[in-house]
């Protein structure tokens, strides 16, 4: 009887579990640490590319520098190494036939493959209509631009662009309007209002994360390829009070678990995760006193996009007083030191460059040489990818 139950006991796990190898298709070499799904749950391949997981009706694969592929069964997966070069579009630039066909145009006749669109905005609004209740309950929901969000992604890559939905996390004036509780305070007690009379949401209060995060799963449903979060971070403000000590390591360990739930939360839909950083994290010890430390944030998500747009460099960087006139250094030293903190691959990173005319230093127009400089500073780091800035949506060929 102990026999026979053990031999049912085999061919139910047996059964329950599926195995293979993540393969890269260009060399036909075993890819290590790429990521599967199966059943709502992330693994990692080792380092000969094999798995074992649970079984699922769809197993999802993908892996750093690669692109996201779903299999109905385990055995032999094969990924395409992918370096996405990204063009920003607003909500409404996408929406936009004239602005849409140009960087359609700009995407097809030149080095660009992909697009990062607004989703959720700076301004608390949600581009599409979602099924959370509290988007309708606090007017998160007056202005749908994308009537229908899966076909609209369905197209786009269709004609092979790769698609990441922005985010934008804790700077929201509507959740928090509504929901004062998890505003983040001054001292007196009021909610806190930045330079644009916009509020926060604390992110130190951990039932506040389950909006955003219900937002970025349904546009993951949506069909994006990348969820990609910004504002990530506290306000940079002195005296304003959050619900916990105003520390470091409050506010690192706040926006870590975030990302930390937000992997969590997206694993099922085998979708990459990224995360927009400010410039200067790269150069200081701290956390810039808004919670960003590389080494905190780079193992919960795929990518780092740190913004290196010469023109925040206020302050310039070590040897170059004025940012503008050394574009390849800001880019490239400032690459260079994130991954002394993440100490992980250069892969690992996706940087934010600038596009638009400088508003800090001389008004330059940044055209073909200045954005070219950028462009050949990441390349030579070797991130996977760039994206172009222009909140305008504004672009031509300069430096493409």
């Amino acid at each position: 009887m102990q026999y026979l139950l053990f031999i049912a006991i085999f061919f139910t796990f047996s059964y329950s579990n599926i195995s293979g190898i993540v393969y890269d298709k260009t060399t036909n070499k075993p890819i290590k640490g790429a990521i599967i799904t199966s059943n709502d749950n992330a693994y990692k391949t080792d380092e000969n590319g094999t798995f074992k997981v649970p079984n699922a009706s769809i197993i999802g694969a993908r892996a750093v520098g690669y692109d996201r592929k779903f299999y109905l069964s385990g055995g032999k997966m094969y990924l395409n190494q992918l370096t996405p070069n990204i063009l920003y579009l607003s909500s409404f630039g996408a929406t936009d036939k004239k602005i849409m066909l140009n960087a359609k145009t700009l995407i097809k006749n030149t080095k660009l493959n992909g697009v990062v669109i607004d989703i959720k905005m700076d301004r608390g609004q949600i581009a599409f209509k979602v099924q959370n209740p509290t988007a309708h309950k606090i007017g998160a929901q007056n202005l749908i631009l994308f009537h229908n969000l899966p076909e609209f992604v369905k197209e786009l890559k269709k004609e092979g662009i790769y698609t990441i939905a922005r985010i934008v996390t804790f700077k929201d004036t509507p959740f928090v309007s509504s929901y004062p509780q998890f505003g983040v305070k001054q001292k007196d007690g009021k909610l806190f209002k930045d330079k644009e009379g916009l509020y926060w949401i604390d992110a130190s209060i951990r039932a506040s994360w389950d909006y955003p995060l219900s937002i970025a799963e349904e546009s993951a449903k949506a069909g994006f390829d990348e969820i990609q979060f910004d504002y990530i971070r506290f306000p940079d403000r002195k005296g304003i009070v959050f619900s916990v000590p105003n520390s470091e390591n409050e506010r690192v360990k706040a926006i870590a678990d975030f990302l930390k739930e937000a992997k969590r939360r997206l694993a099922k839909y085998n979708v990459f995760t990224s995360a927009d950083i400010f410039g200067y994290t790269s150069w200081h010890k701290g956390d810039i006193e808004i919670g960003q430390r590389i080494d905190a944030m780079a193992p919960f998500v795929d990518y780092l996009s740190p913004m290196l747009y010469p023109s925040g460099f206020k302050d310039g960087i070590p040897n170059h007083k004025n940012p503008v006139d050394a574009n390849y250094q800001v880019v490239k030293q400032s690459l260079d030191r994130a991954l002394l903190k993440s100490k992980g691959s250069p892969k690992a990173y996706r940087p934010w460059l600038q596009a638009f005319r400088d508003y800090a230093f001389d008004r330059r127009i940044y055209g073909d040489f200045e954005i070219r400089e950028q462009i050949k500073a990441s390349d030579d780091f070797g991130s996977n990818g760039w994206i172009l800035w222009n909140p305008r949506n504004v672009y031509t060929k300069a430096g493409l």
